[in-house]
């Protein structure tokens, strides 16, 4: 028996314009035998990239294979372990065997995406963090990132890998920026989870300025394309934030608890993360609260704009009723040699020049009549 995923989470990667990427979690059809996996046929290649180092050196090693990382595990040094691509079966089973990795962590790590949470094993810790990075489309995309926690390395397993946020810890690593090669694996951990976290920041800075440009396209000429993109936006953001919301519980988890693999000394970078997590949840309910005040901005936008066009044809009609009345009367033509109530004016010389004369009048009178009663300055636009 095969697993599934929810319809959504494939099928949104590939309509949400090409450049926002969302899915929902990943859940096992009931009855499903525990542990059991599933390749995606369309996933990446998977690629193995190992960073050893210590407080003195720091060595990188690309498209390692599984055997060979073993002989960088040292006591003296943090390993970790860089995984892109979920696509190669064999390659990930043969890391699960040499760190000993429980199947139900497989499990989550392979049948994506999970909710992010916290695991505790015998002699390690897993993970599950989803990362939100801008796109070269002025778009964004979820990934999930699994993070095994050992003694001396660390694992991080990433679906695709084209972006991350991962690369300024690379960077710190190799530059030996801060305390990073002073510290053991634990904080390794930390410096990924911290960087994963402030990705989010850029991708709430370019929602602020979507949302302040929506406002000022509703103001200025809404239209129905305006209404789908609030629509898209409030989808996006309501994603963001189930992404984002557990990893909340899960640090509060590390910090509540005690794990022999957290050091009492991260805790309070934990506490820094935190906060984080807490203002980036602050901010996306404001965003949330302003993409549903701008659904009703917008529909009171367009209510007022069909107020605008009814007082203009209202206008237009007002002034050419009594012109019909007029031309409806003259245009009776009743007219008997033996009546007495002809109408006079047919059988003036200029009566038909006096006739629109006075439609002329009547037409400029009620213009200045609305103009001055201010009717003409609503309706301009």
């Amino acid at each position: 028996m095969r697993n599934k995923r929810l319809s959504k989470s494939r099928k949104t990667a590939k309509t949400s314009r090409a450049k926002t990427r969302l899915y929902d979690y990943h859940y096992n059809a009931p009855g499903t035998m525990p542990g059991l996996i599933e390749i995606d046929q369309n996933a990446h290649p998977t690629e193995i990239f190992l960073i050893n180092y210590n407080s003195q050196q720091a060595a990188r090693v690309n498209n390692i294979l599984p055997p060979d990382c073993q002989q960088y595990l040292s006591p003296d040094s943090v390993t970790w372990i860089d995984i892109v691509g979920l696509g190669n079966e064999d390659k990930l089973q043969s890391l699960a065997e040499i760190f000993h990795l429980h199947p139900l962590s497989i499990e989550d790590i392979i049948n994506i995406p999970q909710r992010p949470k916290i695991e505790e094993y015998d002699d390690y810790l897993l993970l599950i963090i989803q990362m939100a990075v801008l796109t070269d489309n002025d778009g964004f995309l979820l990934e999930q990132v699994s993070v095994v926690i050992g003694k001396n390395y660390v694992i991080t397993v990433q679906e695709e890998g084209q972006y991350d946020s991962l690369e300024a810890v690379r960077e710190r690593i190799r530059l030996n920026k801060g305390s990073i090669r002073k510290q053991k694996a634990g904080y390794l951990a930390y410096a990924i989870w911290d960087a994963i976290i402030d990705g989010y920041f850029p991708v709430l800075e370019a929602y602020g300025e979507k949302i302040e440009h929506l406002e000022n396209e509703i103001i200025l000429h809404p239209t129905e394309q305006t209404l789908a993109r609030i629509y898209e936006v409030r989808q996006e953001l309501l994603s963001l934030r189930r992404a984002i919301w557990p990893q909340r519980d899960t640090i509060n988890a590390l910090l509540r608890d005690e794990y022999i693999l957290i050091d009492k000394s991260i805790k309070p970078y934990l506490r820094d993360c935190y906060d984080h997590v807490v203002q980036i949840i602050d901010v996306i309910e404001n965003y949330r609260e302003f993409a549903n005040g701008l659904m009703d901005f917008y529909l009171s936008s367009v209510s007022n704009k069909m107020n605008e066009i009814m007082k203009t044809l209202t206008v237009i009609s007002t002034i050419f009723i009594p012109l019909t009345f007029i031309a409806g009367i003259y245009g009776m033509n009743f007219k008997t040699e033996k009546s007495p109530f002809n109408m006079p004016e047919l059988n003036w010389y200029w009566g038909y020049f006096y006739c629109l004369g006075l439609m002329l009048v009547i037409a400029l009178g009620l213009i200045y009549f609305f103009w001055r009663r201010g009717w003409f300055n609503n309706t301009s636009r």
